[in-house]
């Protein structure tokens, strides 16, 4: 599902909206930033690839030892023992059996151990390293690397089962997504570095995931295959992807230096906690929340994002004002079951990024348009794309419960900090915006015309209040043409950023 965003008053082809650079060779993990991260949040979390924990120098009690010298030996044991048992692997290279289709299959409740240098090497051979239903799986102390699962697929877990745990792992130079996520999996204090599309990937078909933690982890240098520039216009990258998690706790990482976006939630994601991260120095923005709903994004550290991306979009012109926390069709519901029922940004700081937040509305995008990217999605309120036509599509409920809406969305309380000359850029790279397009397709759309554009901008309850702006800021409402100063942006008919300050010579 990508997203999609269409100009004021262009034709009816839709336009991608993320156009992703290409700042390492495909293969090389990116450079680690020159600054490290200055955050008691960073320092607990940023050497995690660097310095990995290690993991138990002899086999615990009752464990089953395997051999690295022995081919295929984890996957034997594991077929030959009973649930419930703790796998220590020794240290050295364990290898599966040569068949690209060769994995582990665990039991309910297995362990597996790593000790110290212990690594499962797939050798660009197997696909896939562990699969399988089995429930509550714990993954420790080991290194996973060199698989090569297929595009959209994923190494461990790859059948995205319920319960798994995966702690002090580094999970490496993979194709595909290095971890797929199922219900109720916890991810902690792991490596996900350099594999070839994402670093997670929360999915799993027909199957919405719920109760998700990502926590402690370094994400770094994923979608080393550059997903974007293969397939234009995807959206299939980043440093982790979610798709329809109703329930998660992404905090405390470091998500850095990924071809693309950090984060991503695309598509009826529901009840998300982003807060105490430092996302910094990825290519796109640093967190995509699209067409999803109810979230609270608090105490982040922001910085130098968006440079690849944003810089791409300005030299060719392009007028729409890419973020780096993007909100693209996505709101609090009060009517869908969270924690919160609003999306609430605050007490953040954003640090010479490539432009700031910007709530986007596309008026051509809702269930049963051939302009939803998301084919075959409707929202949580409408469920099935088919009632969603026309006549009842024009009045209530379906004229609002057909479209996701950025809706309710409160800004407060962030310190937005720019100086140009260390983004290196001159114009485009300094924006906060509200805005949709002008309404045109297809012909029996009930949302043509400004209607989606007022109501974004006037009519939704998104506001900015009680923020600090240090640099030449300047503000997008309604459409791309309307670019307003501070003072503007604060006045009638927007209202914006009330009891905020700008200093435009502070930035830098």
């Amino acid at each position: 599902m990508v997203i999609k965003r269409r100009h004021w008053a262009l034709p009816v082809a839709a336009l991608a909206l993320l156009a992703t650079g290409c700042v390492n060779a495909p293969g090389t993990p990116a450079a680690e930033p020159t600054v490290a991260p200055s955050t008691s949040v960073a320092r607990s979390v940023a050497r995690v690839c660097a310095k990995p924990a290690a993991g138990p120098a002899k086999a615990p009690a009752g464990a089953v030892t395997v051999d690295p010298a022995v081919v295929g030996d984890l996957a034997t044991k594991t077929k030959s023992s009973p649930p419930n048992t703790t796998f220590w692997l020794r240290p050295g290279r364990h290898r599966l059996d040569p068949d690209r289709y060769s994995q582990v299959i665990p039991k309910k409740g297995d362990r597996y151990l790593g000790a110290p240098g212990a690594v499962l090497d797939g050798r660009k051979t197997n696909q896939y390293a562990f699969g399988g239903t089995a429930r509550d799986v714990t993954i420790r102390y080991l290194t996973v690397q060199r698989f090569v699962a297929p595009h959209n697929e994923g190494v461990v877990n790859h059948d995205s089962a319920y319960g798994w745990v995966i702690e002090h792992a580094t999970i490496q130079h993979n194709s595909g997504a290095g971890l797929m996520a199922g219900a109720r999996q916890r991810v902690r204090a792991s490596c996900l570095r350099g594999n070839g599309q994402y670093g997670m990937n929360a999915y799993k078909a027909g199957d919405p995931l719920s109760d998700l933690v990502v926590e402690g982890n370094e994400i770094v240098a994923n979608n080393t295959d550059d997903w974007e520039r293969r397939r234009p216009g995807c959206g299939c990258t980043a440093g982790v992807k979610f798709w329809a998690v109703n329930g998660a706790d992404v905090r405390g990482n470091w998500v850095h230096d990924n071809r693309g976006a950090g984060l991503w939630a695309d598509t009826n994601n529901n009840d998300f906690r982003i807060e105490d991260n430092v996302l910094e120095a990825n290519d796109g923005a640093a967190l995509i929340y699209e067409t999803s709903y109810n979230a609270v994004v608090r105490k982040n550290t922001i910085r130098r994002n968006n440079w690849v991306e944003g810089r791409k979009a300005a030299d060719r012109g392009d007028s729409f004002p890419f973020a780096t926390v993007y909100l693209s069709e996505a709101g609090g519901e009060p009517r869908i079951r969270a924690r919160t029922d609003k999306i609430e940004i605050y007490r953040n700081v954003l640090e010479n990024n490539w432009s700031g937040i910007t709530l986007w509305e596309n008026a051509d995008r809702f269930c049963n348009s051939p302009a939803n990217t998301s084919s075959g999605d409707c929202t949580l309120l409408a469920r099935h794309s088919d009632r969603c036509a026309r006549p009842a599509i024009a009045t209530a409920p379906l004229y609002a419960d057909c479209r996701w809406k950025t809706q309710r969305v409160d800004i407060h309380g962030n310190r937005f900090v720019l100086d140009k000359s260390v983004v290196e850029c001159t114009v485009k790279c300094d924006r906060m915006a509200v805005l949709a397009n002008y309404g045109t397709y297809p012909d029996w759309s009930p949302y043509q015309g400004e209607r989606v554009a007022e109501a974004i901008t006037h009519e939704q309850h998104n506001r900015w209040h009680d923020n600090v702006y240090l640099g030449p800021w300047t503000f997008v409402a309604h459409d791309p043409s309307r670019v307003l100063d501070f003072g503007q942006w604060r006045g009638t008919p927007y209202q914006q950023d009330a009891g905020s300050t700008l200093d435009p010579r502070a930035g830098g």
